[in-house]
This record gives C-alpha cells, sequence and structure tokens, in this order.
C-alpha cells in the first residue's frame, strides 16, 4: 500500500527536500522530488547492473488492487560502498520502503530508505535531499607521484545536489542559445547520451570522484599520461611528448589532451572535443569551442592532491567558469568496470 511517508519517521527530510533537491541523475526529471512515499510489500526480485540497482515490490493501491513497484537505486559500485550486495535483498522478503514517486502516478521510484519487516536493518548512506553521502576516503598511504587512484570527500560538491548537473547549475553564466536548447531537452528521448551508455567528458569525470575513484598511469618514457574515471569506464590520453593538438576538424569525445609539467603541477590543456547534448547532465550542450585546462599538484603531505580546472564554450558559455578541490590518494579504491548496461540505463522509460 502507499501512504504519505511523513506519517512514518521521515516527517522532517520533508520539509528540507523541498528547498535543497535538484534533478540529480538521468530518470529523475519523471520524479516528484517534492514528495515521499512509503511502499508496503514483497520483494519480487532485485536487478543487480550499473548504472543503477533496481528492486521490486509487490505491494497493493489504495483500492487493495495489486501493484508491483519498481525502485531505482544508485549504481551497483555506490550501493556497494554503502554496504549492499547482491544478497542484501531476496525474493520474498517483506519490506517497507521510503521512496520519492513517479509525477504521473505510476508504480516508479527513486529510493530513499528500507526497512526489513522480518530480517536485519540494511544500510544507507543519504542525506536529507536523496543525496547519496558517503564517508570519505581515509588516507592510509603516501603517494610517490600523482600516479595512482584517488577520490574526493562528499563534501566538496555537498552544496550542488547533482554533482556535475549542481555544480554547473549553479557556477555557469550561460549564453542565449545555451538556455533555449536546455529549455528544449528531453532527457527522455535517444538525445540523452547516457540512455545509450555515453559518458560525459572532463571535467565530469573529475565531479565524480566523491562516488568514484580517478585514476593516473604513466608510462615509462614519461610521453603519456593515462587518466581513468571508473564512472561509465572513461579513459583519457594525455600527451606528454611536446606536440600541439590537431586540426579543430579532428574532434574526440573526451577531448585531445596535451600536457606540460610547470615544476610539481600537471597541466592538462583539452581542446577538440565532439559535440555532446549533455556532457553537464543537465541538457546544457558543449560544442566545438569547448576548451579545459586542468592543473594537479601533489599536496606536501603526499597523502592528496589540489585539483583545479577552468572550463570555456563561447558558444554556450558565457564567461569561463573555475572550480577547485581537493582528492585523497586512496590506492586501496576499487576501480571494477563500471559496465553500464544498456536496458538498466533505459529502464526508467518503460514505467
Amino acid at each position: 500500500m502507499r501512504i504519505p511517508i511523513d506519517k512514518l519517521v521521515f516527517a522532517s527530510i520533508v520539509a528540507s527536500t523541498l528547498s535543497t533537491t535538484a534533478i540529480a541523475h538521468h530518470s529523475d526529471a519523471a520524479l516528484d522530488l517534492d514528495r515521499l512515499v512509503t511502499i508496503e510489500g514483497t520483494v519480487r526480485e532485485l536487478s543487480w547492473r550499473n548504472p543503477h540497482v533496481y528492486f521490486t515490490v509487490d505491494s497493493t493501491d489504495e483500492n487493495g488492487e495489486p501493484v508491483m513497484w519498481t525502485v531505482q537505486m544508485a549504481s551497483v559500485l555506490t550501493v556497494s560502498r554503502m554496504g549492499w550486495n547482491r544478497d542484501s535483498l531476496e525474493v520474498g522478503d517483506r519490506v517497507t520502503v521510503g521512496a520519492y514517486p513517479a509525477r504521473d502516478g505510476g508504480p516508479y521510484a527513486k529510493f530513499l530508505s528500507i526497512e526489513q519487516l522480518d530480517g536485519p536493518a540494511l544500510p544507507t548512506s543519504f542525506d536529507e535531499s536523496g543525496e547519496v553521502r558517503l564517508a570519505g576516503p581515509e588516507a592510509t598511504a603516501v603517494a610517490d607521484s600523482l600516479e595512482g587512484r584517488w577520490m574526493a570527500d562528499a563534501d566538496v560538491v555537498s552544496a550542488y545536489p547533482g554533482r556535475i548537473d549542481g555544480l554547473t547549475r549553479a557556477l555557469l553564466k550561460l549564453t542565449d542559445k545555451a538556455r533555449d536548447a536546455q529549455a528544449a531537452y528531453d532527457e527522455t528521448s535517444d538525445e540523452n547520451p547516457e540512455l545509450r551508455c555515453i559518458g560525459r567528458p572532463t571535467p565530469a569525470m573529475i565531479v565524480y570522484t566523491d562516488l568514484y575513484p580517478m585514476e593516473f598511469e604513466f608510462d615509462d618514457a614519461a610521453e603519456t599520461i593515462h587518466i581513468r574515471g571508473q564512472f561509465m569506464d572513461q579513459e583519457r590520453v594525455v600527451y606528454m611528448d611536446g606536440r600541439d593538438h590537431p586540426p579543430a576538424t579532428e574532434r574526440f569525445h573526451e577531448g585531445y589532451s596535451i600536457g606540460r609539467w610547470e615544476g610539481d603541477t600537471l597541466v592538462v590543456d583539452t581542446r577538440n572535443f565532439a559535440d555532446h547534448r549533455s556532457p553537464y547532465q543537465n541538457g546544457i550542450p558543449s560544442g566545438a569551442e569547448k576548451h579545459v585546462v586542468e592543473r594537479y599538484t601533489l599536496n606536501e603531505d603526499r597523502t592528496g592532491m589540489s585539483i583545479e580546472f577552468m572550463l570555456e564554450d563561447p558558444e554556450y558559455i558565457a564567461e569561463p567558469m573555475r572550480y577547485s578541490w581537493t582528492l585523497t590518494y586512496t590506492p586501496q579504491a576499487d576501480m571494477s568496470p563500471f559496465n553500464c548496461d544498456l536496458e538498466s540505463t533505459r529502464r526508467f522509460l518503460g514505467q
């Protein structure tokens, strides 16, 4: 059965949600993030895939008629960091779920909390607005260089729900063309790259480091640096051999990156981006003039690195955007493949 969740322990959540929630992920536009419901029933299925874990619950509606709810969670990797695994829910488990329902009244919702009626408590790591909030990475080792795996504390983007979405909505100053494109964007259509498991080029990889590690690998000849992001299995090559960018007619999804050292700071200059309909997760496009400059500096205690980036794209951004924060050296971080599943990333469309 579905009842307003403010009759449970989540009453205090609703008020803060009204003022802080923004569209966070590719399917959230179809969700009523200003309202919470409870779903009581029996687990039918757990789908353990990326970019979203799903489970379904057999319940009843207000008239006592049977209804099967589909509940969307975060990625396998994020849910695993919360303490879940494939066996956390089993078919037949009786549960009470707190969730954000679909705007159209259909039986689809975004997960916030869960209680097993006949089993152990399941962990959740969400704040009052439904954003994933995990414990910050622990500095357990000292880095010899920038090479290795790095993650950020969730606090670096906590003021911007939705991460790259909220950050760019808050800080980008848009051109009229960008505003028109954003207003016309339909994330439920194939113009949404994530529905085809196409990731978002830099600086998205950097911003997502509170959930997914970023890895630097230097080649033996010091002529290239590979930068990998776990989200969507993205990888970039930074050419350190003194070459220039190729002609503007040659364009690449991740752009074309050349690098240099300024003292102890790695400077990465990326141009030649292919057009992207929604590189910031919110319908603001990027074009041929997109340009990103990143600066990476190992901190004095060698347990962290400072990151700065400048983003410009005169076609869509009225003035350059700059942002900075710190990553923690986390060689223990899991860099297993993301393996985006097309069925999972499109599942909300059929609800």
